[in-house]
């Protein structure tokens, strides 16, 4: 029962989309290759990449992805760096990162390395013990990651949109985490590859409650044809974006509270 709930509820969120959009989250996806000399490459999706860099690191900067494993985005924000400033790479899952910690090691020139710290926190625990210390926190959120599931029966078989209602509640503490780990005047991304707007949109429009006056939206422009346009960031699907995402990624400030 659970796999057809899934399609169904799908093609009633998307309509008449679903018809092209089902197809192109079933086909190949589009790698940037990211490789220095003598490292190994890795392959990132062009969407995943955009989100990283639309966080606007620049070198001497103290950095924080908070989930960061498998490690992607991490690549480019060292990159982005260049050995100068930190970044902190964290995933509290200890298999994941392993992995992470594999891919700095073996992609990443050792200059590039030498600035980057990989931990294993609880990312709800930032906001708490490390309060506005971070120029830049990229959050790419534990998520629904349809694209993946659909590639599984178990994971089929588990689906439900209670699930969704509770990844989005695990994600607003995540992202409330990051803007209390903001310093004033800081900038973070909050980035899903999950389809709907329960943990894309929705999750930003309750930290905007939440933290009423405390943070704000900024624009953000990928310059890839087809991109959705959402009400607090936007959207990239296969179907429209020649096989990039889903990705979703909104862009938030820290506001400067005056005494």
């Amino acid at each position: 029962m659970a796999a057809p709930d899934f399609f169904a509820f799908f093609s009633e969120y998307f309509g008449e989309r679903w018809n092209a959009l089902l197809p192109a989250l079933r086909g190949e996806a589009v790698y940037e290759t990211i490789q220095y000399p003598g490292k190994e490459p890795y392959y990132l999706d062009e969407a995943s990449a955009f989100a990283a860099r639309a966080l606007g690191v620049e070198p001497g900067m103290n950095v924080l992805d908070m989930c960061a494993a498998p490690g992607g985005k991490t690549l480019i924000l060292a990159g982005a760096l260049k050995g100068k400033g930190s970044l902190q790479s964290n995933d509290r899952s200890p298999d994941r990162r392993t992995r992470l910690s594999h891919v700095i090691e073996n992609t990443l020139p050792e200059e590039f390395r030498a600035n980057v710290t990989v931990s294993g926190y609880d990312g709800v625990r930032f906001g708490m013990y490390r309060k506005e210390e971070f120029d830049r926190i990229l959050l790419d959120a534990p998520c629904s990651s349809e694209r993946h599931v659909m590639e599984s029966e178990k994971y089929l078989a588990e689906w439900s949109p209670k699930r969704i209602s509770h990844i989005a509640i695990t994600q607003g503490s995540l992202l409330a985490s990051a803007v209390d780990a903001l310093k004033p005047g800081g900038q973070m991304i909050y980035s899903t590859c999950a389809l709907s707007r329960m943990e894309n949109d929705d999750v930003v429009r309750k930290i905007l409650k939440k933290r009423k006056g405390k943070v704000r939206v900024l624009e953000l422009e990928s310059g890839i044809p087809g991109t959705d346009k959402t009400e607090f960031g936007l959207q990239m699907l296969p179907d429209r974006c020649a096989g990039r995402g889903p990705i979703y990624c909104a862009k938030l400030e820290k506001l400067e509270i005056e005494n």
